[in-house]
């Protein structure tokens, strides 16, 4: 082979590198955070003892957000049919709660495909109390609305990293109902999985 041809060769290849990357790869992804503060969000109040309703709220371009909590656990649906969506009654297996902050992760047409929320946990026994915190992924519609990844973000440095890889990789071909979610990373004492466990 001649240089020439070397040449030619090395520049098509170089040329041509951007169309054999994976379709997810290709894609850019952004992320923006926003503030959930309940105290802002419209609350309907429970029926039962352990039942502390639900807040309305609303999130980065004006996409709905659902909370609702009891029993010591929160579960955060998100959508216009957030209600009736897979999310809306997923939560951790220890007592938790919502965190304050979400961050959207957004592809190159700029709509947030995921969501990744810190939940504090409390797990207890006759000994001591354990108090740690958990970053989950949620994948956001078209579609049904479900969680698809958890990360122990007390045990792990780079748990912002570790949650969104989960979310760049697996939610937008996630298929909830039947692909289990993924457990990123370290799990240290305060970790919890999904309920039920």
């Amino acid at each position: 082979m001649t240089n020439l041809m070397r040449t030619t060769l090395a520049a098509v290849l170089m040329a041509s590198a951007p169309f054999l990357l994976s379709p997810a790869a290709a894609q850019s992804v952004t992320s923006t955070v926003t503030r959930l503060d309940l105290k802002k969000c419209k609350h309907i109040e429970g029926d039962a003892e352990e039942d502390y309703g639900e807040w309305r709220c609303r999130g980065y371009g004006g996409i709905a957000i659902l909370v609702s909590a009891g029993d010591q656990r929160s579960y955060v649906s998100f959508g216009r049919t957030a209600k009736d969506e897979p999310a809306a009654r997923q939560t951790l297996a220890s007592f938790n709660g919502e965190g304050d902050s979400i961050e959207w992760r957004k592809g190159s047409d700029g709509k947030p495909f995921a969501a990744i929320m810190p939940w504090s946990t409390t797990i207890s026994d006759e000994h001591k109390t354990v108090r740690g915190r958990m970053l989950v992924i949620t994948r956001l519609g078209p579609g049904p609305v479900c969680h698809v990844g958890y990360v122990d973000a007390q045990a792990n440095p780079d748990a912002d990293e570790l949650a969104r890889k989960i979310a760049d990789g697996t939610a937008r071909t996630f298929k909830c109902g039947s692909d289990k979610p993924q457990i990123s990373g370290q799990r240290g004492p305060a970790f919890s999985g999904p309920y039920p466990d």
